[in-house]
């Protein structure tokens, strides 16, 4: 007889609690292979194919598309061993992937197949599907599971969960979850909303929300918003700007794609002199240790650059920046950038960066003063480039002229090493045969 298995949703790692199912790629009866992708979700970094480590036939799935999982959480049950399908691959152990391209290789695309009836494994190919709103395969309490009033942050991960509650007037923090470690899920909520014995409770007036769209604060927005409330609450941060004629720098990009061969972009132009200027300036390509109440100078440039995507602004990560020429800083951009708008950017392209670059004169503003991308030390902001009167060698002329900003943790360093780095970028950009002498 098959062997029934469990597959749950894996830790999909960079601290990541739960993701939402965007789309099923199997369903109930299909037959799989060892590492056949099964479930697409999208986490708060970016979209994942899932893929399974066993072999055999889909007798379950958990939660239907739109759902968020915690990590954790049942994904599918698949039958393994003899019969399950002569086409699923002899292994009846698992290969332990957790995420597409890693360990066991298949040259063979698996084809999406059902068990016919009548075929070899008649018990799986019959089993009930579960109904669409399982997520967890805990059994839900007739009983009413309030409890004590918790004390601290409420076990809850889904915005879904948190309306539900408060559509029907039940304190969350008087359940008791039943998923991994008391967290509070949908089925929680459901049993206590059914429960004869609880008592309605009501909201008080003064913290009935607005009227208007509610747009859930989760995924991708939720991890921003997370992490620029963080870095407020922690960086004390600091503002620095000046104005740059970038005439000669638009005309040393220009000779420099005339010669032919791959296109140089601004944005490498300015990415080089930024790891020129971390160089001189290594108190910017820091961190800060809490724990440990240390500054912690980092040796490599990983830098970010602000990319918007349909899902929002990413920041995906340039590796070794500082080891690069500006002709592989403007191919690295423009392939992160095309993965990002793709929706396909791994976990680890948008994480471990050491300074940020962001380019918001590509919407048409001048100047800004951005949050510290935590738990980096500083951020560099360039606006447009955009014709301006300028005094140039005495005289009033027409030049390309953009404004530049540094925002820095004012624990790394002072103003003078701010100002410092911030002006030799400004040197840089009106003259670029001063980063000559770095090179």
């Amino acid at each position: 007889m098959p062997q029934v298995m469990e597959f749950k949703l894996p830790d999909l790692g960079e601290g990541l609690t739960e993701a939402e199912i965007v789309r099923w790629l199997v369903a109930v009866g299909d037959v799989v292979a060892i590492d056949q992708p099964v479930v697409e979700v999208e986490t708060a970094k970016a979209m994942v194919e899932v893929p399974c480590p066993y072999g055999g036939v889909v007798t379950a799935r958990f939660g239907e598309e739109g759902t968020e999982l915690p990590v954790g959480a049942p994904l599918i049950t698949v039958a393994v061993g003899a019969g399950a399908d002569e086409a699923v691959e002899s292994e009846d152990s698992g290969s332990g992937n957790v995420l597409v391209g890693y360990g066991t290789d298949h040259s063979r695309t698996a084809r999406r197949r059902r068990v016919r009836p009548g075929s070899a494994a008649p018990a799986v190919a019959a089993a009930p599907q579960p109904a669409p709103a399982a997520v967890v395969t805990t059994p839900v309490a007739t009983t009413p599971v309030v409890t004590t009033p918790v004390v601290g942050p409420v076990p809850v991960i889904s915005p879904l969960v948190r309306k539900l509650a408060r559509d029907h007037g039940i304190d969350l923090r008087a359940l008791r979850g039943s998923g991994p470690e008391g967290l509070i899920l949908r089925a929680d909520v459901e049993a206590a909303r059914r429960a004869p014995e609880q008592a309605p409770v009501t909201v008080p007036a003064a913290a009935a929300a607005p009227e208007g769209e509610r747009v859930p604060l989760k995924g991708l927005r939720g991890v921003v918003a997370e992490k620029l409330s963080r870095s407020r609450r922690e960086i004390p941060d600091a503002t620095c700007w000046v104005d740059a004629d970038a005439t000669e720098l638009m005309a040393a990009r220009a000779a420099m794609n005339a010669v032919g061969g791959p296109k140089i972009s601004v944005l490498a132009l300015l990415a080089r002199i930024c790891t020129a200027a971390l160089a001189k300036y290594p108190e910017l390509n820091s961190t800060v240790d809490l724990a440990a109440n240390e500054i912690v100078r980092l040796p490599s440039v990983h830098l970010g650059f602000a990319a918007q995507t349909e899902r929002g602004l990413v920041v995906p990560v340039v590796r070794d920046a500082q080891s690069r020429n500006p002709e592989s800083l403007s191919a690295e951009f423009a392939r992160l950038t095309e993965v990002a708008r793709a929706g396909k950017l791994a976990p680890a392209d948008l994480t471990g960066g050491t300074f940020t670059l962001n380019n918001y004169g590509v919407f048409g503003v001048d100047g800004s003063t951005p949050i510290i991308n935590h738990p980096e030390a500083a951020m560099l902001g360039v606006g447009r480039i955009m014709a301006k009167p300028w005094v140039h060698r005495g005289e009033l002329a027409v030049r390309q002229v953009v404004q530049l900003s540094l925002t820095f943790d004012h624990r790394v360093c002072d103003g003078g090493t701010a100002g410092g780095f911030l002006r030799y970028v400004a040197d840089c950009v009106e003259s670029p045969a001063v980063l000559l002498r770095t090179l």
